[in-house]
């Protein structure tokens, strides 16, 4: 099909850029026939030598001897068959709707799982708990030990997951920069967490066809399966945060209306512009789709 439009081009292009030349010399005969008196025929001779130069350049260039031979070579095995459209249609909808099931049941499955997990869970502000740290996993010391919140974590190549090394038995653990790795609400949350690392699995053996599943926690932790390695950017910083993200804040909040009000006044210059500008941005990119804003300058 390429090949065809490419082909469709060429001549379209040649046929066009003919005409032009045709029009161009018909009007320098017309314009300067009674100085130079260049005959038509001269002119339809240059024109018909340029056509032909084109037409071989767009043979030569395009393909289209090479596929014209190709379909000779497979033109009696070829067959027209006559399908049910409509038979396909049904067909391609009963393989949707199996999809959508099972991406749904997937869903269901986390959720209840997230909700029990959690309803079982006590709140503790002295616990302590060690968990895989995306950025930390397989980072060792100066001496060679794993860091902490780091640890041995195993990694292999997966062609399912773009070849990215992954571990099919583990969630993986990304906690923003600015948060504090081993605050309580994390620890807490990460901990009751633990228990969607088997749904995980189920899910992933139940549907193949499934990629990242992950948990977006209102204190800032995001959780992912299967556990791959993050990297930080060349200042040691990872901005990714679950609760920016449109599909987080989509599923978290309503629709609404916002209106900002920003003070560009004379007191409003400099360091103190910048950082209403970067406020003003930050509150931006929390809006989804559904949402309607307006800035006022005051």
């Amino acid at each position: 099909m390429l090949w065809n439009w490419r082909i469709l081009f060429s001549h379209v292009c040649c046929a066009s850029f003919l005409l032009f030349w045709i029009i161009l010399g018909t009007a320098v005969v017309d314009v300067m026939g009674s100085q130079q008196g260049i005959p038509l025929s001269v002119v339809k001779l240059w024109a018909s030598a340029f056509g032909g130069e084109i037409k071989s350049i767009s043979a030569k260039y395009s393909g289209s001897q090479l596929l014209q031979k190709k379909y000779k070579e497979l033109e009696k095995s070829v067959r027209v068959e006559e399908i049910d459209g409509m038979k396909v249609v049904k067909n391609l909808s009963k393989k949707m709707e199996e999809m959508f099931r099972m991406k749904k049941e997937a869903i269901r499955r986390l959720v209840e799982a997230a909700e029990e997990a959690h309803l079982q869970h006590e709140e503790n502000p002295e616990l302590q708990y060690e968990y895989f740290n995306a950025v930390l996993i397989n980072e060792v010391d100066e001496e060679g030990n794993n860091v902490e919140l780091g640890g041995e974590f195993v990694l292999e190549p997966n062609e399912h997951f773009n070849n990215l090394s992954v571990n099919l038995s583990l969630s993986v653990v990304q906690v923003p920069t600015n948060m504090y790795n081993k605050d309580p609400a994390i620890v807490n949350g990460v901990y009751w967490s633990e228990a969607l690392n088997k749904v995980f699995v189920d899910n992933f053996e139940k549907d193949p066809s499934l990629i990242w599943q992950y948990f977006g926690s209102a204190k800032g932790f995001f959780r992912q399966y299967p556990g791959v390695k993050w990297h930080p950017d060349e200042h040691g910083v990872i901005a990714f945060d679950c609760r920016n993200r449109k599909w987080y804040i989509q599923a978290a909040t309503s629709p609404k209306d916002v209106v900002i009000l920003v003070d560009v006044s004379g007191s409003m210059k400099g360091l103190r512009l910048t950082i209403a500008r970067q406020t003003v941005s930050s509150i931006l990119d929390t809006l989804g789709d559904d949402d309607f804003f307006n800035i006022i300058a005051v």
